[in-house]
């Protein structure tokens, strides 16, 4: 199993605060490895001060809610058929109204989970530290099925169509049925020594499931049987040390109908033909948290807390706002006139779509946010490290 690292030596300090996520080992019995030892005596980095935005967007909060703390894992909810689903490390689920946040059912599921939600209208799916899966019924929260794969789950569970797929630590994709969570099939890829601790998940269109892995690569894999039906490079390791060679995909990949893009630390971002795997255009970019995309262009938070706009069709760049610099940032979210990053303090910062300009910022807990922004029909929600569910607006 790979050794979960915090920040190699040729990207110096910049990144140490923006890989918090990826301080333990990301298998059961292997030693944790504390980032502090490997740049004692080093001064932090300062992080960018924020400077006072005129709102020019109309957001509001719609409605806050309550779930525990994360711990050092990144918890994503879900939103499915107008209800959120939210999960936290004590091992509470719960589901809320999406349009007025009232809590709808809360059950203790496990004893401590360690990664976001999945769901669709009949299922809702988490997994834990130790390698086990919980499917609760979406109308009352009861358990209709436990399941274990290999090791830790630190992404949300992907639920499509009868099945569930489950992302496990060791480079392991499961396919478990969503009835009664029998294995239909598993796919394995080789482990890497070193490997970025984040919840590199997979998402699903046309009849396949895309992921990023260890090493650079983006696979589209079938859901039919697990076979493999492409494989990409997003990235080539490359360095004098393991450090420095590690290139993981990280985040989700951001899919269209006609190409789906990815970002890999100490890589680069990419798209690539999604019939074939072929190479549209590739950028160097390193990134801890991932890309998101629209139908013009691909959005990318780099380690160093700039948020990148890229012509999707080409990869050249359209702007850069390089004024959150080691803030944390979450990787974005594209909706309306807006990219929403969150931030280590619990800020969300609105930019512009067609400029990169600030166009609004809230407030949240003062909390961090390591999970992607949600996108709801007029707004997003955001989950912070404290536990807060905040639901905003443009209406």
């Amino acid at each position: 199993m790979p050794r979960s690292f915090f920040q190699p030596p040729r990207l110096a300090v910049h990144a140490i605060a923006a890989l918090s996520a990826v301080l333990q080992a990301g298998c059961t019995g292997l030693p944790s490895i504390n980032p502090m030892d490997w740049w004692a005596g080093t001064p932090p980095p300062k992080m960018a001060e924020l400077q006072e935005v005129k709102a020019s967007l109309p957001l509001r909060v719609v409605w806050q809610a309550t779930m525990g703390p994360s711990a050092d894992a990144i918890f994503t909810p879900a939103l499915v058929s107008g209800s959120v689903y939210a999960a936290d490390s004590s091992g509470a689920v719960a589901r809320f109204d999406a349009a007025n946040g009232r809590q709808q059912w809360r059950v203790n599921a496990a004893r401590s989970l360690s990664g976001g939600v999945g769901a669709d209208a009949s299922v809702v799916v988490v997994g834990t530290r130790e390698g086990e899966i919980v499917a609760l019924e979406a109308v009352d929260g009861g358990v209709r099925w436990r399941a274990r794969v290999s090791s830790e789950v630190l992404a949300a569970p992907e639920v499509s169509g009868d099945l569930v797929l489950v992302r496990s630590a060791d480079n392991r994709i499961f396919a478990l049925d969503a009835r009664d969570g029998r294995r239909r099939w598993v796919l394995q890829r080789a482990a890497q020594s070193l490997a970025v601790r984040t919840p590199a998940g997979l998402i699903v269109g046309r009849g396949n499931a895309y992921a990023g892995f260890p090493g650079g690569k983006l696979v589209a894999i079938a859901l039919s049987n697990g076979g493999i039906r492409w494989e990409a490079t997003v990235a080539t390791p490359r360095g004098a040390t393991e450090l420095e060679r590690v290139a993981d995909v990280v985040g989700l990949p951001a899919l269209s109908e006609r190409d789906v893009c990815a970002v890999a630390f100490q890589g680069r971002a990419a798209c690539f033909d999604l019939a074939n795997g072929g190479a549209v255009w590739g950028r160097d970019i390193s990134s801890v948290s991932g890309i998101a995309a629209d139908t013009r262009s691909v959005y990318v938070s780099d380690d160093r807390g700039a948020v990148h706009a890229l012509d999707r069709a080409n990869g050249t760049s359209l702007w850069k706002q390089d004024r959150l610099s080691n803030r944390n940032l979450t990787a974005p979210l594209a909706f309306g006139p807006a990219v929403a990053v969150g931030d280590v303090q619990g800020f969300v910062h609105m930019l512009s779509r067609d400029s990169g300009a600030f166009i609004a910022r809230v407030a949240t807990d003062g909390s961090a946010i390591t999970a992607t922004p949600l996108a709801t029909d007029n707004g997003f929600i955001v989950q912070t490290r404290k536990g807060g569910l905040f639901a905003y607006s443009l209406k």
